[in-house]
């Protein structure tokens, strides 16, 4: 029966072409506008590591005080940590894995006469970054744990470094010249850029770059005096003493911080240590105001630091609602289209076809306009994506890509918003009173 009704659907399109093409088009644009937001907006908000993120959170410590806060964040601590809070909570261990990390801007010197040096992005961690992160390596592995108290010159580079320096081969073993001294290079990284970088969107934003070119043991980055490429934050009215020296012995927030915790009780457990050692500097009288702490898991972070920029979500509803009102055109267009064909209904009524066979009918031909519909979606929504990409900000363009899930979504999507469109203008002809219609005939 399919079979008939799909003819049945052709011929009727077929007689008005132009309602036809204008329903189609109703749907194509509806379905590519909202499909064209939607693979922006699930870029930005996307879970980048989501096999752990509910293991991983971000601890805060209230190291300023109520004094120094206004407005929204009154009652907030800051985004990151003051470098003796993130050393004690290092030293501490009171997690399964932990690192305080910063954001770094050395030069390469490669070896050879006539080489340029490079500029490189990264960061100083401590060894139990990579495995807390699931960071993934080509050759080699990161450091051990003596290197991060030893301030051993170690190293981890990226592919795409390895590439400019050592040619792509195994170059674990190898030293690289880092601002002008020698590092041992213990591992070589795959591909790796997470979006958004969710380890350090206070320094980076969450977006953006081709992702870190070097990592670093952070004591031995600090000892060297390593550019920092990161953001400091200090109290008001307080001025930070020159160089790491000055930051070290200050009250600013420099260092963010990861912890992995592996259960419900872990994560309580640190929340209440979070609490007694912030209970401990109030005595000491680092801290004249009760605990002010605050255990977020990464999403949660994410979400506190609104790394999804608020206009992609009025885009995807403005979006949503173009969808919206493009459905409800093509329902009128429907309606009118089926009810003018009254007469035809009420014969096929009248020889026994029954309220569900009209059903089948009407609701096929709206699948066959969705299938129109979708074709032009698809066309649409990579010309979209095309603009996007030349429209946003280069940050949050590139993660806006053409792939066979967003494609296959839009046919479906497509689909589904043309049969719903189809229901009242189908319920409507399955109503049509044979008699009434073969008396007016």
């Amino acid at each position: 029966m399919f079979g008939y009704y799909l003819d049945l659907a052709l011929r009727s399109l077929k007689r008005s072409p132009g309602l036809t093409a204008l329903m189609m088009l109703a749907i194509g644009f509806g379905v590519a506008a909202s499909m064209t937001t939607w693979s922006v907006f699930r870029g930005v908000s996307g879970d980048p590591i989501p096999w752990k993120s509910a293991q991983l959170f971000v601890p805060q410590i209230d190291s300023w005080g109520p004094s120094q806060k206004s407005g929204a964040g009154l009652h907030e601590p800051p985004d990151a940590l003051a470098y003796a809070d993130a050393i004690a909570l290092m030293h501490d261990r009171r997690a399964a894995l932990q690192s305080a990390i910063y954001a770094v801007a050395p030069t390469v010197l490669p070896a050879g006469e006539g080489r340029s040096p490079i500029p490189v992005f990264g960061f100083g961690v401590y060894g139990e970054f990579f495995p807390m992160l699931d960071v993934p390596f080509r050759y080699g592995s990161g450091w051990q744990a003596g290197d991060d108290g030893d301030g051993a010159p170690v190293i981890v580079i990226s592919d795409a470094l390895n590439r400019q320096v050592f040619g792509g081969g195994n170059s674990v073993g190898r030293n690289i010249d880092l601002d002008g001294r020698d590092y041992r290079v213990t591992g070589v990284l795959k591909p790796w850029n997470p979006q958004p970088m969710f380890f350090d969107v206070v320094d980076t934003g969450g977006f953006g770059g081709n992702g870190p070119d070097v990592f670093v043991p952070l004591q031995r980055a600090i000892a060297s005096g390593m550019e920092n490429a990161g953001a400091v934050n200090c109290p008001k009215g307080v001025q930070p003493g020159a160089g790491y020296a000055g930051l070290q012995k200050s009250n600013c927030v420099w260092l963010a911080y990861m912890v992995e915790l592996d259960d419900e009780s872990a994560v309580q457990n640190y929340r209440q240590y979070l609490d007694n050692y912030a209970s401990v500097q109030q005595k000491l009288g680092r801290f004249d105001w009760p605990p002010n702490n605050r255990l977020r898991d990464m999403r949660a972070f994410l979400d506190h630091e609104h790394v999804v920029p608020d206009d992609t979500r009025v885009s995807l509803l403005v979006a949503l609602g173009l969808l919206l009102v493009c459905l409800v055109n093509t329902a009128g267009l429907m309606l009118a289209k089926f009810l003018r064909r009254s007469g035809e209904i009420g014969v096929r009524r009248a020889l026994g076809a029954s309220r569900r066979a009209i059903h089948a009918q009407f609701l096929t031909e709206a699948a066959v306009i969705g299938v129109g519909g979708s074709a032009l979606g698809l066309l649409l929504t990579a010309i979209g994506v095309f603009a996007v990409n030349r429209m946003l900000p280069p940050r949050l363009a590139e993660l806006a890509r053409i792939e066979p899930a967003l494609l296959l979504l839009t046919v479906v999507v497509a689909i589904a918003a043309s049969v719903l469109a189809g229901l009242y203008p189908t319920f409507r002809a399955a109503r049509v009173q044979p008699a009434w219609q073969l008396k007016t005939n």
